[in-house]
């Protein structure tokens, strides 16, 4: 069987938006509740083929970037420079310095909405060719002339070239250390001028670029509701403490986990970051990661419901379901909503939590461990 292609990102993130205004460059102004480059870095980084996304970022704008992401996968930042070449060129030496790849696929950050689609059809088409670009038909009518028209152009062959265009890394690479020609529009020139082909595959109208502020302008797309669901499983062990719902539970044995092992809360953080399509509490707070040994589970809990909040939702409502035969829930059912209530910062109306059991039957049946479901609902804040 054939190895799968070592596959990279590079998003071009280092310009200063000048044409758009504003306070700060345009790939970190917010667009559908987001920072601009977090839409394009999350559909690259979710993206089950690529193994690592670089991003070239101008000089002073690593905070930016860094807040941009922040609760995304650790991007690889990269010193942009003068222009869009230069970046791309200097992104394509860092990696180069980790070890090069097979395939890179070219991104610029003024293109937030990237569909899957297209990353899979960049792919496919470099089994046939060294350089890929999505682009879409020209289907307006052109025509040449000054205050008179004098010309038509026939468009059936024109092409509105978009990115990510994606090549054969060595190929793309030795494109760049030799050019030596004017600022190219793209990178697809550069490797067209070195006797390489360039398949064209489709793109999509999401793909659009912003460049004018107008282009911000009743932009926010965003779902005003997202829904997301949880599920944790911990064992029960003796002499451990055995929290649930942030609430200490008399019990003779607790759960054991790296951290306080709630398992309700664990599934609550999980809804909220599912609701958000941000991944899940592993990768946030790593099991593997000793500073958090030990650590109380509402400091997950309060993270996941500041990115939400970031990202413009507040909570509409939770619901936690506690499957285990022993202890029984119901006793300590207010308190748990209650406390919950607290650390999320909502009413206790918004939250429920009720128990069950699975009639002694598997693991939760033998009393060997404690599972919990939560679902959550959010509603869009800032529209």
């Amino acid at each position: 069987m054939a190895s799968r292609p070592h596959i990279v990102a590079l998003i071009v993130a280092a310009g200063s938006g000048s044409r758009v205004g504003g306070d700060i460059p345009k790939q970190f102004r917010l667009v559908e509740g987001r920072p601009m480059l977090a839409h394009s870095y999350s559909s690259l980084v979710d993206h089950a083929d690529i193994r690592t996304v670089f991003v070239a970022v101008g000089d002073g704008q690593e905070s930016l970037a860094s807040d941009a992401l922040a609760g995304l996968a650790a991007p690889v930042l990269v010193p942009g420079g003068a222009t869009r070449r230069e970046s791309v060129h200097q992104g394509l030496e860092a990696i180069a310095l980790q070890g090069g790849a097979d395939i890179v696929l070219i991104h610029d950050a003024a293109r937030p909405f990237l569909p899957e689609s297209v990353i899979d059809g960049l792919i496919d088409a470099l089994q046939t060719s060294p350089g890929a670009v999505p682009a879409l038909p020209v289907v307006d009518s052109l025509s040449r002339g000054a205050d008179i028209l004098t010309e038509t152009v026939d468009r059936s062959q024109l092409w509105r070239v978009q990115t990510p265009q994606a090549f054969h890394y060595d190929a793309i690479l030795d494109a760049h250390r030799s050019w030596s020609g004017e600022e190219p529009t793209d990178d697809a020139r550069m490797l067209m001028a070195k006797g390489g082909d360039v398949r064209i595959v489709p793109g999509s109208e999401r793909l659009s670029k912003f460049t004018f502020s107008s282009d911000f302008a009743g932009n926010d797309m965003t779902p005003s509701i997202r829904s997301g669901s949880g599920f944790d499983v911990h064992r029960l062990v003796a002499g451990e403490e055995l929290w649930l719902c942030g609430i200490r539970i008399p019990h003779d044995k607790g759960l054991a986990g790296h951290s306080d092992a709630d398992v309700a809360m664990h599934a609550l953080t999980d809804a909220i970051l599912g609701a958000l399509a941000f991944g899940d509490i592993g990768d946030h707070f790593p099991p593997s990661d000793p500073q958090w040994k030990g650590a109380s589970s509402d400091r997950f809990l309060v993270h996941a419901l500041t990115l939400a909040a970031q990202e413009g939702y507040s909570l509409a409502n939770a619901d936690i379901t506690i499957i285990c035969e022993a202890p029984k829930i119901g006793p300590h059912r207010q308190a748990m909503r209650s406390r919950l209530s607290e650390i999320m910062d909502t009413e206790v109306s918004r939250i429920s939590v009720k128990a069950t059991t699975t009639e002694l039957l598997g693991f939760t049946g033998r009393g060997e461990g404690i599972a919990a479901q939560a679902i959550v609902t959010f509603e869009k804040t800032n529209r």
